[in-house]
């Protein structure tokens, strides 16, 4: 629901909505995908919404893409391929390739209109956009990975929008079997796996569909992320074989980060007491 002073994000489902005041409403359109609107807010910098959904804001990307990104990074030995599935912002482009040993980056949004508003409105979050090891490509993520051979890249990170319209077939297990063949022995999955308050009974599902698919270590990290449905968000991470963090490389990063970094990390990896009881099988 929309009004002149107000964007708010009703969620029947969970009985929950999210409001920030706006100041002006800067673009709105209807791709070929999904209705893009973007609004300046008063205190949280500008507003990507999709179909009605907050998605990015200047104010606090930083929990999302920092931890949907770095702390897989540092659990791979040696991460030189990544593929962005979705995350057409770029922020976590951005982040991905802050890290030196990266060698190649397919960011890949089936909306290129995603990807040319955040140039003009999340220029930061762009900024990486031209890196020489970034490809930036406009097609549909889950037909790239089904097509994709053996041993073609070392993490996949699924920054999709919640599992509805073009973004369902990322949370299934034929895609997730997908990815498993087109891993590197070491490589793993990481992707955005909603509210653990809020989607218990959706993480349990994706949970399963990664054991059944392959994956054989699963963990699930949690962070804060203000705009989302209850504020606190989690990422699941997926690999054949278990992974260890490299600490060290963490304690020495050459780059700045906003929210992340050794602590963090140890803590997000820490699991609620209700989360190890519903997974304790």
């Amino acid at each position: 629901m929309n009004s002149s002073q107000w964007f708010t994000e009703q969620v029947p489902s969970t009985g929950t909505a999210f409001s920030l005041k706006i100041i002006q409403k800067l673009h709105e359109e209807q791709s070929d995908f999904q209705h893009l609107e973007i609004f300046e807010t008063e205190t949280f910098g500008n507003l990507m919404t999709i179909d009605g959904c907050t998605m990015v804001s200047t104010k606090d990307n930083f929990f999302y893409h920092e931890m949907i990104t770095h702390p897989a990074l540092f659990l791979h030995p040696n991460p030189k391929r990544v593929w962005i599935i979705g995350g057409g912002d770029c922020g976590t482009l951005r982040e991905v390739l802050k890290h030196s040993g990266v060698e190649h980056v397919v960011q890949i949004d089936i909306d290129e209109r995603v990807t040319r508003l955040a140039e003009i409105y999340f220029p930061e979050l762009c900024e990486s956009n031209n890196d020489p090891r970034a490809d930036l490509k406009f097609i549909d993520g889950i037909k790239w990975v089904k097509e994709a051979g053996a041993n073609s890249v070392d993490i996949i990170i699924v920054d999709s929008t919640d599992p509805v319209g073009p973004a369902e077939g990322l949370f299934g297990e034929n895609f997730y079997r997908d990815c498993v063949a087109c891993l590197s022995e070491d490589g793993l999955l990481v992707q955005q796996s909603e509210s653990a308050l809020l989607h218990l009974k959706l993480i349990a599902e994706m949970r399963d569909a990664m054991k059944n698919s392959g994956f054989s270590h699963l963990q699930t990290l949690f962070f804060p992320q203000c705009i989302y449905p209850s504020g606190w968000w989690s990422a699941t991470v997926a690999s054949k074989t278990e992974l260890s963090f490299r600490q060290d490389d963490c304690n020495n990063k050459s780059f700045d980060t906003v929210y992340y970094n050794t602590d963090i990390h140890h803590a997000a990896m820490a699991q609620p007491e209700f989360f190890k009881k519903a997974f304790a099988n």
